[in-house]
């Protein structure tokens, strides 16, 4: 026989329905928020019941904020390398590359940005697809916009072009799940990024950089051209030090920012010869449990920094690159050799 709640059980349930209702109220009833809504309605003409709506769903992370004070590029480079560096992941790297070797093809052809570079990045991203991120994206977001000072006005704006985003793409705010900072998809894209950069690569009607392979192949390689890859240029190469006039040049900057000459006269040396490098060169210094290692970084290893600032980063996805690219050259090397 089924029992029927007392009146208390039924209290308890009211009051925490209530609890729910004014917490959720609560937040669109911050200054900030109702400013940042009036906003969205006088300059992208949103409608303001529907946006309060949406953001009555929001759920602050606290998690999320912690995420961001520890992120894995703080990490010393040896430990940050091997995260990266398997052989799982130069495997799946090779496979997607075998599964979508036709529209890589396409990517270089149509934008000069290499395989190797685009499967490296989908790797360090999301494993090829297979992890990108269970944050639902309106959460993160808001939750950076509003209660992360020091990255509000970043991420405020990351907000606004992911409400934008939804409306063109015709889907709820609360669909799209990434990564603790609001990025989406295979290339983890920030939804500016999605906006400006995202292709519809296989001409399906649609940019879909969640679940098609072909529009996120295209969507990175044309950001990565937009922002200046430069076709057969060298990215990075290690270096050693000699003597102590490199401590006169400035690490790790934001670009290019010395002629590879001035590098070698400060004791700068390539490990490795370097045939037509680029002029323009910068040091990068990384720490490791063995001491500092030392890479001179070319225009296109700025390129791609502009994905994420850390030039751990950039090495990582750059040495993934040349796993792949030396591992794909060997198969199709034995592969031709056996039809011969």
């Amino acid at each position: 026989m089924q029992r029927i709640p007392g009146l208390g059980f039924i209290a308890i349930i009211l009051l925490l329905f209530s609890f729910s209702t004014y917490s959720d109220n609560a937040f669109t009833q911050r200054k900030d928020v109702q400013l940042f809504i009036q906003s969205m309605v006088k300059e992208h003409h949103f409608n303001a019941r529907e946006l309060t709506a949406i953001m009555n769903q929001v759920v602050i992370r606290p998690d999320i904020i912690e995420s961001m004070e520890k992120p894995y590029e703080k990490k010393n480079w040896d430990v940050y390398r091997d995260i990266f560096l398997t052989p799982a992941r130069l495997k799946g790297g090779l496979d997607y590359w075998a599964a979508n070797r036709q529209a890589l093809e396409k990517a270089q052809k149509k934008y000069g940005v290499p395989p190797e570079i685009i499967v490296a990045i989908l790797g360090v991203e999301t494993l090829y697809g297979e992890r990108q991120g269970e944050h639902r994206v309106l959460d993160a977001l808001a939750t950076l916009a509003f209660n992360y000072p020091k990255r509000a006005p970043y991420f405020t704006r990351e907000l606004k072009e992911y409400l934008l985003l939804c409306r063109e793409h015709g889907v709820p705010a609360t669909q799209f799940k990434g990564s603790y900072a609001g990025a989406i998809g295979q290339p983890q894209f920030m939804p500016s990024s999605y906006r400006n950069f995202a292709v519809d690569f296989n001409n399906k009607g649609k940019r879909d950089i969640v679940s098609d392979n072909a529009d996120s192949i295209g969507s990175i390689a044309n950001y990565f051209h937009h922002h200046g890859w430069k076709t057969n240029d060298g990215v990075a190469q290690n270096a050693k030090i000699v003597g102590t006039r490199y401590k006169r040049i400035q690490v790790n900057p934001k670009k290019p920012n010395y002629y590879y000459s001035q590098l070698v006269a400060h004791g700068v040396k390539p490990i490795t010869a370097a045939h037509n490098h680029p002029s323009r060169a910068a040091l990068i210094e990384l720490v490791t449990a063995n001491g500092n290692e030392y890479w001179i970084a070319y225009h296109n290893f700025f390129v791609i920094t502009r994905y994420n600032s850390s030039p751990q980063y950039a090495l990582v996805v750059y040495l993934l690159s040349q796993q792949l690219k030396q591992q794909w050259t060997a198969m199709n090397t034995k592969k031709h050799r056996a039809y011969a």
